[in-house]
């Protein structure tokens, strides 16, 4: 923690590695961001894609600080079953919270942590997608932390919410936590290429992937709402 950066708070890797008297706790630190990003206001900001990612490379240092398991598709399996877990509680969470809330965030003001655009734009994303949402949004960033809420505030039926958020978060943690284990393996054992070399690169990329689709989408939607307006005129 000496050589601490702010940068290091959107750093996957920063989370993997962090040690706390000598003690790896990295396990619990990316279940922790799981459960933040999916439940907490708090945790839109951050990583989640790169680092489910980055867990599957570094899946059998993570497990070790929670459980040795021998096999090594068991122990990457069974790292991504906490992931999924983790996530299952954050979104069960983000519900609850906006079915409590009602429609107070809608008419909370702006402040540094919280702006009302991002709950809006999840909102329209859930209106236009349902329950499919809650799909969706395991894979897009900021989205994925604000559309359990909106479930919630909806009322959206509990046990349909419930099918959908298991089913999302398994698909999101298997999928990235296997491609990047796996990924890492392939490249390793059959061409020498240690990904451990290109992290910077790795995080950029799956930025790119998850986000420009819907910067692009949103763009769209605006220009769309600008067109509407200026015909209305």
């Amino acid at each position: 923690m000496e050589d601490f950066r702010w940068a290091d708070l959107i750093n996957p890797e920063f989370y993997i590695n962090l040690e706390i008297a000598g003690h790896q706790i990295g396990i619990y630190v990316v279940l922790f961001i799981v459960f933040a990003e999916t439940g907490l206001l708090a945790g839109f900001f951050l990583p989640g894609d790169s680092l489910l990612f980055l867990s599957g490379i570094y899946s059998t240092a993570l497990m070790a600080e929670f459980v040795y398991i021998p096999n090594d598709f068991l122990n990457v399996c069974a790292l991504a079953g906490l992931v999924s877990l983790a996530g299952i509680i954050g979104n069960s969470f983000g519900y609850w919270f906006g079915s409590k809330s009602g429609n107070y965030l809608f008419n909370k003001e702006d402040n540094w942590l919280f702006k009302k655009k991002y709950l809006e734009e999840s909102r329209i994303f859930f209106e236009r997608h349902g329950g499919r949402a809650i799909i969706f949004a395991r894979f897009l960033p900021v989205i994925r932390t604000f559309v359990p809420i909106i479930a919630g505030v909806a009322r959206m039926d509990i046990r349909r919410f419930m099918l959908f958020n298991v089913l999302s978060s398994i698909m999101w943690s298997f999928s990235l936590i296997l491609a990047g284990h796996y990924l890492y393996k392939i490249l390793l054992d059959s061409y020498g290429f240690d990904l451990t070399h290109y992290i910077e690169y790795i995080i950029l990329i799956i930025i790119a992937i998850t986000t420009v689709p819907f910067v692009v989408k949103l763009i769209k939607n605006r220009q769309e709402k600008k067109r509407k307006r200026a015909i209305q005129e």
